[in-house]
């Protein structure tokens, strides 16, 4: 009669066993043992990168590249007195071909000739190849 009735009855109520040897594992531990495994790690990110859309660069038209010429020099000439602008500019984009339109405002602080860009008081620099249009208090 001392028989056990279901499988564990012998065992159920005794204390559960405490290793010396190895230190319990924290709750943490346990659980990163059962944490999904990305096969594909970066796979993701490579996906939403291509997905992502860029400008392409357009070339400017003879007329608007004498226009711009025409504003540089009357920038040149005013440099002195710091004068605000507008510049929109193609940046081209550093992982894929194309890039984005960008417009950026500021005091020119001057043109730097030798590396063909204007600089900006707040450290802002745009090549001038890279320039779409210029507007201003000047123009």
């Amino acid at each position: 009669m001392n028989e056990p009735t279901h499988k564990y009855d012998d065992i159920i109520h005794l204390p559960h066993p405490v290793s010396r040897k190895h230190p319990r594992m924290s709750a943490w531990n346990r659980a990163a043992q059962f944490s999904p495994f990305a096969a594909l790690t970066g796979h993701s990110d490579a996906i939403q990168e291509t997905e992502r859309l860029t400008d392409e660069w357009i070339e400017l038209e003879e007329d608007q590249k004498t226009r711009l010429n025409e504003q540089l020099q009357i920038l040149r000439e005013h440099l002195p007195s710091q004068p605000q602008v507008e510049i929109t500019f193609f940046k081209p984009d550093e992982k894929k071909s194309g890039g984005a339109y960008v417009t950026v405002q500021g005091r020119v602080k001057r043109l730097d000739e030798y590396r063909r860009r204007i600089l900006f008081t707040d450290g802002t620099a745009v090549a001038l190849w890279q320039i779409s249009s210029i507007q201003g208090e000047l123009f």
